[in-house]
């Protein structure tokens, strides 16, 4: 991955993060990590349902390869799940309501990224 694209990486999790904050999520952690086998962008906490979730983030800088929900896959679910699995075993959780969201953002020159947030994907 070259440095643009994970600058661009950075940004969009900073630009998702803010919104779900504004949206009253509550962030638990961001970019998780277990052992090298996959990543976790942002794990938050929905204010209203208790749910734990796990946030994928998506972006584009323009829509050359479509739009950034079309980066969500069948194999990205996939390691999402398993991801998920970690997270639960490695912070000994076992009795939590969990769900998955993508948060998308596609910036647009001279105008603010454009950022949507799709609940429970799974």
């Amino acid at each position: 991955m070259s440095f643009a694209s994970k600058k661009v990486g950075r940004e969009s999790e900073d630009l998702a993060v803010n919104y779900l904050i504004k949206k009253g999520f509550q962030i638990i952690e961001r970019n998780y990590t277990f052992e090298k086998k996959g990543e976790i962008d942002i794990v938050a906490k929905d204010p209203i349902t208790n749910f734990l979730i796990f946030v994928e983030v998506k972006s584009r800088k323009n829509l050359e390869n479509g739009e950034p929900e079309y980066a969500i896959t069948k194999n990205k679910i996939k390691q999402l799940k398993k991801m998920a699995e970690l997270y639960l075993y490695d912070k000994e959780i076992s009795e939590i309501d969990c769900r998955f969201d993508v948060v998308t953002v596609l910036f647009r020159p001279k105008v603010k990224p454009l950022i949507n947030h799709y609940e429970n994907i799974i």
